[in-house]
């Protein structure tokens, strides 16, 4: 319990600026809650992703896309990585036009205890999105969300 305890107090004493200048967040238990509460009455999109993942940079470059093209658009980055990946992460983000969105990383032992926190359906498929809309109805898609959908998702949604 005690290393967990001095690594996650590393990490956020130590954590990795994203581009924007924002720091990587932690994302432990209770995060998603804090996100969702700071978000009250508001749309936005939720990615889980991961700097390993084979398919997460086509997601990632249509959001970067969607971004681009509505600027309002609230969309939040949780790789399912770890800390020590969170500066490969940032950059990454960045390099999809991501630099803005607000940024987490794993940073439990126990990555499953965060997965089924965030949905105790998911086994940790990836790319996954989650779509948030004012009323906080929640539409979940695994996989590559195809481009059409994600740009029809923003038009009704991003102010």
């Amino acid at each position: 319990m005690l290393p967990r305890i001095l690594c996650l107090l590393s990490f956020l004493l130590f954590a990795p600026p994203s581009p924007a200048g924002e720091p990587v967040r932690p994302f432990v238990a209770g995060s998603l809650t804090k996100i969702l509460a700071a978000r009250q009455g508001k749309p936005f999109v939720l990615a889980l992703w991961s700097v390993t993942c084979t398919y997460c940079p086509q997601e990632l470059e249509a959001l970067g896309r969607i971004m681009k093209s509505h600027p309002k658009l609230d969309v939040v980055l949780v790789a399912a990585d770890t800390p020590e990946d969170a500066p490969l992460a940032a950059e990454m983000a960045a390099g999809f036009g991501l630099g803005n969105a607000e940024q987490w990383v794993f940073a439990d032992d126990m990555p499953e205890r965060l997965r089924f926190e965030i949905d105790p359906r998911w086994h940790g498929e990836l790319p996954r999105t989650h779509f948030y809309d004012g009323a906080h109805r929640l539409e979940v898609v695994s996989g590559v969300v195809p481009p059409p959908r994600l740009a029809a998702w923003a038009k009704a949604n991003a102010r």
